[in-house]
């Protein structure tokens, strides 16, 4: 059985998927990529990770 909807856990979720999106968001930022079209990447990206682990 799943268990039920924590908040720390979602706030950890979103914390370790927007770190690991942030060394990404680094890398495309120093080779020319808009920084705010990156940070959009970074939120959308983290925010989907904590859907979808929330999901399944």
């Amino acid at each position: 059985m799943k268990p039920g909807f924590d908040g720390q856990t979602v706030a950890s979720q979103l914390a370790v998927a927007a770190l690991a999106a942030g060394v990404v968001t680094s890398y495309a930022v120093a080779q020319g990529q808009n920084p705010l079209m990156a940070l959009g990447i970074t939120v959308f990206s983290a925010v989907a990770a904590v859907a979808i682990g929330q999901w399944i």
